[in-house]
């Protein structure tokens, strides 16, 4: 694994500890030799997992579209900022720079992209792993929902257990390392 794509919210939340993932989330990559890649935003977790990494001299790759720059105050301390046309651009960009994905709490935004990515391998356009940092439990909810979702016929058990799920960074890193490690085997199509 060379770089992960972190997915992450321009706000912060209510709760200290979503920094506080973020920022061991960055350490982990950085004593990892891991790149990161994310939404080139200044503001909220997707600027504490940058400025981290920045801080303790790794690599960061921010993509950003061009209407978002000013809105979500693009980094320009990075080690490279691509303004892109729009967020079908910047998605599709991420995903090409990356070797997996980590969804930290974040809004709705972060939610889209990490389903898109998910759908994604599902469909089997890319083998990457994906997983959601689930601090103070920010994800019980929607992983309870796709539960739901199998439960009721409208997701396979296979798809969903594409969800990496962990508490800790260092946990998250292990499961992509063991994902890797074991080749990559798609479940059929849907």
């Amino acid at each position: 694994m060379k770089s992960i794509c972190v997915y992450c919210g321009s706000s912060s939340g209510h709760s200290p500890v979503y920094a506080a993932v973020a920022r061991a989330l960055a350490a982990e990559l950085v004593s990892n030799r891991i790149a990161l890649v994310y939404g080139g935003g200044d503001i909220g977790l997707m600027g504490e997992v940058a400025d981290e990494v920045m801080r303790l001299g790794g690599d960061v790759t921010g993509v950003i579209p061009k209407a978002l720059m000013e809105k979500e105050v693009g980094h320009m301390g990075l080690t490279r900022l691509h303004i892109v046309k729009d967020m079908h651009e910047r998605k599709a960009m991420m995903m090409e720079l990356s070797d997996g994905f980590i969804a930290l709490p974040g809004g709705l935004g972060t939610l889209e992209e990490l389903f898109e990515v998910l759908t994604w391998a599902q469909l089997g356009y890319h083998a990457k792993p994906v997983g959601v940092l689930n601090a103070s439990g920010f994800f019980d909810g929607l992983l309870g929902f796709v539960a739901h979702q199998v439960a009721q016929g409208f997701v396979r058990q296979a798809h969903a257990d594409l969800i990496l799920v962990e508490t800790e960074p260092a946990g998250m890193l292990k499961r992509f390392r063991e994902f890797y490690a074991q080749g990559v085997v798609l479940p059929s199509k849907v």
